[in-house]
């Protein structure tokens, strides 16, 4: 099986983000990278780069006005006399469905919906190489791969159709699932990042052919807060095709697999012509972000029930921040569902 990973990816590297008021050192950084891509060598899988996939694949679950922000507001906030560096937004609109803005600042704000989405110099061209991931490894399993893994750095599950979130910026999860749309009639996406993909979740909430579980850290008093609560249920033709799992901060490895089972059933109701999987690994017990308590050989037990769902699946990396056994999660977690996985 392939692990699709440009280096290219490691050219996002903004230095800081705003977290509770402060100022910190930016946690998504590219090292996180060459650890997961250690772990999935190590986990058997051979290496390949993805071909550049144009916009189509992006422009499928983007609008262009958001594309063509990110392609080029970093250039533009450079041009702002005394700006920083780095695109960071400091205004944010109570309403998204009036005038357009011109100026880069209000054009940040608009499309960046917290502190934790800075762009740098390389940003795009590691956003959209991490979307060709996904993208690559989409193509694998619809030409008939039984299953493929992007190594989709930066991440993408809070990315909505028109707004970064969280360290994201195009949804790879969603571009993925859509990709899978070309081949079968219905797609089920699971996500077991810590934290509710709220931007997956936005991306298909009206949609009945793309079912989004996601399991996650109660939202009450956990990023991403205004999203991932158990009455969101989706709406117009696509309510009941989404269904949120919220589970109390510290959960561990014996919490968490009931959970897991309520979303196999919910997925096998579907009856999905194939997966997508929004792994992240920062449930660990050790993770900075300080969520979840899942053991290294926890991750191994939830890759073995996902495998068993015995689907065509694309599995795109979330988060995952750096710890000891970062890597030693990832690798854990494709052995026990590479062992598990039948088609």
């Amino acid at each position: 099986m392939k692990v699709v990973f440009d280096p290219e990816q490691k050219r996002h590297y903004p230095r800081h983000f705003l977290v509770n008021g402060v100022v910190e050192s930016n946690p998504e950084v590219p090292e996180r990278a060459d650890r997961l891509l250690a772990a999935a060598r190590q986990a058997g899988l051979e290496h390949v780069v993805p071909a550049d996939h144009g916009l189509v694949p992006i422009s499928a679950v983007h609008t262009p006005e958001y594309i063509a922000f990110l392609s080029t507001i970093h250039e533009r906030w450079l041009r702002i006399e005394g700006g920083s560096d780095e695109v960071v937004p400091g205004i944010h609109p109570d309403r998204r469905d009036g005038a357009y803005p011109l100026s880069a600042v209000a054009q940040a704000g608009y499309h960046m919906a917290d502190g934790a989405c800075p762009l740098a110099a390389g940003s795009w061209a590691a956003i959209k190489r991490s979307a060709d991931a996904a993208a690559e490894a989409a193509l694998m399993v619809r030409d008939g791969t039984a299953w493929a893994y992007a190594l989709s750095r930066p991440p993408g599950h809070h990315a909505f159709a028109d707004m970064a979130g969280g360290f994201c910026y195009l949804n790879n999860s969603g571009v993925a699932a859509q990709m899978l749309r070309g081949k079968h009639a219905r797609v089920a996406i699971l996500d077991v990042d810590v934290h509710h993909g709220n931007g997956t979740q936005g991306l298909f909430y009206k949609r009945p052919d793309i079912l989004t579980v996601s399991i996650h850290a109660d939202p009450v008093r956990f990023y991403p807060f205004f999203w991932g609560h158990a009455d969101e249920r989706g709406a117009g033709a696509g309510l009941g095709y989404n269904y949120n799992l919220p589970l109390p901060r510290g959960t561990d490895d014996e919490a968490y697999m009931p959970a897991l089972a309520a979303a196999r059933r919910r997925i096998e109701a579907f009856a999905p012509g194939a997966l997508v999987v929004a792994l992240g690994l920062d449930a660990y017990k050790d993770d900075p972000q300080g969520g979840f308590a899942i053991t290294t050989d926890g991750f191994g037990r939830i890759g073995e029930m996902i495998g068993r769902f015995g689907l065509p699946t694309v599995l795109v990396q979330e988060g995952g921040y750096l710890c000891d056994a970062l890597g030693a999660n990832l690798t854990r977690f494709l052995q026990g569902f590479g062992a598990s996985h039948t088609l």
